[in-house]
C-alpha cells in the first residue's frame, strides 16, 4: 500500500488505491451500536391488567335528513315526499329510542315559510333534535374586504 505526498516526484499519476480504514471503522462502530440496541427494541413488558364491568356505551342515534329544494320540494333520506308524508314519518321517527337527530339541509333559495313549516311539523311530533347542515364558507382572499 502506498501513500503519496506533496512533493512525490516518483509518481507522475493519481493515487490507485482508496483508503478504506476510516469508512471500516465507522461500519464496525455502528455494527457493534445495533448490536447492543437491538434487544432493547424487541423488549416488551408484561402486565396483568385488573378487568372490570361497566355499562355498555350508549347506542349513537340515528340521522335523518331532511332536505328542501328551492322549489320548496321535500325529500326524507334523498327521497321525495310531501309535508303530511313527512309528519307521518316524523312522527313515527319520535317514538324510536334513542331519538334520531334530524339534519335539515335547505337551499339558500328556499321561502323561509316552508323551514318554518317543516321545524313546526318536528316540534308537533316530537322531535327535540333538529340540526341545520350548511356549507363552510370560502376562505375571502388576502386584503378582501368583510361585508
Amino acid at each position: 500500500m502506498s501513500f503519496g505526498g506533496f512533493n512525490d516526484n516518483q509518481h507522475s499519476g493519481p493515487m490507485a488505491e482508496i483508503n478504506v480504514t476510516p469508512m471500516v471503522d465507522v461500519m464496525l462502530v455502528l455494527l457493534v451500536i445495533f448490536i447492543l440496541s437491538a434487544p432493547l427494541f424487541t423488549h416488551s413488558l408484561q402486565l396483568d391488567l385488573p378487568t372490570a364491568k361497566s355499562a355498555p356505551a350508549p347506542e349513537k342515534p340515528q340521522t335523518i335528513s331532511v332536505a328542501i329544494d328551492a322549489a320548496g320540494k321535500l325529500y326524507w333520506q334523498d327521497q321525495p315526499v310531501t309535508l303530511a308524508e313527512l309528519t307521518n314519518r316524523m312522527s313515527a321517527a319520535a317514538a324510536k329510542q334513542p331519538q334520531p337527530e334530524v339534519q335539515l339541509r335547505a337551499d339558500k333559495a328556499t321561502r323561509y315559510e316552508v323551514i318554518a313549516d317543516v321545524m313546526s311539523a318536528a316540534q308537533s311530533n316530537g322531535l327535540t333534535k333538529l340540526g341545520f347542515v350548511t356549507d363552510p364558507k370560502p376562505d375571502s382572499p388576502a386584503g378582501a374586504e368583510k361585508k
